[in-house]
């Protein structure tokens, strides 16, 4: 089986266990809305200073519940005693971490399909531009990449709803003001030239997370 149908075969597994219980899109959806209810009624404000908190709040949403999906996508393998079968299984490990990956960053751009619509409702801003929509996803992609290793890197101990938040938030934070300030300025009618130095920011911080867990999987997985 090759490198890709391995890691498909691993995503298709983690979508179709997921579809089956909907654990991890309810409670992350769930989340994501209520942290929106809950600063749109913290802010009313005019429409300038709405426009210009709108991407801080989007993504303090986006951040915390992403947080919520990748704590669950070693832990039902780790619960069912599963995780060693899944680790002798005659796959690659850096095919098990991209497929992993790729399940988790289906489930988060399905969440954010979502919750960017109920986003404009509640704060009648239009986020629906190429340039938000773009800088988005490539957020969401680095959010996951190097999110999917500190999964498995908390995978394995006790506190690991507090460990996976603690050293995985310092480390993306680079992503997650990148896409805030590129968000800030295509609300303010920028374009993507406008915003070239965060996403030449955003994209290196993705190439670096999308190569790094490849080199270290194979030696965070183990116990």
């Amino acid at each position: 089986m090759s490198f890709w149908r391995q890691a498909l075969a691993v995503a298709h597994k983690d979508v179709v266990a997921e579809l089956r219980s909907r654990e991890i899109i309810t409670s992350v959806l769930v989340f994501a809305v209520l942290v929106l209810v809950i600063f749109n009624f913290a802010f009313t404000a005019d429409v300038a200073t709405m426009t210009l908190i709108a991407p801080g709040v989007l993504w303090v949403a986006f951040a915390f519940a992403g947080v919520l999906a990748l704590n669950r996508t070693f832990i039902p393998e780790k619960e069912e005693g599963c995780l060693e079968g899944l680790l002798a299984c005659p796959a690659e490990r850096e095919a098990i971490y991209l497929g992993k990956m790729l399940g988790t960053l289906f489930f988060l751009l399905l969440v954010e399909a979502v919750v960017l619509p109920i986003f404009a409702l509640l704060f009648n801003i239009n986020v629906f531009q190429i340039e938000i929509l773009a800088v988005t996803a490539l957020g969401t992609i680095g959010f996951t990449a190097i999110g999917t290793v500190f999964a498995a890197l908390a995978v394995n101990t006790r506190a690991r709803e507090m460990v996976l938040p603690i050293l995985f938030l310092p480390i993306v934070s680079p992503v997650i003001i990148a896409v805030v300030e590129s968000s800030a300025l295509a609300l303010d009618g920028g374009g993507f030239s406008d915003m070239a130095v965060w996403l030449i920011i955003l994209i290196s911080f993705d190439v670096i997370f999308l190569t790094v867990p490849f080199l270290v999987f194979s030696y965070v997985i183990e116990e």
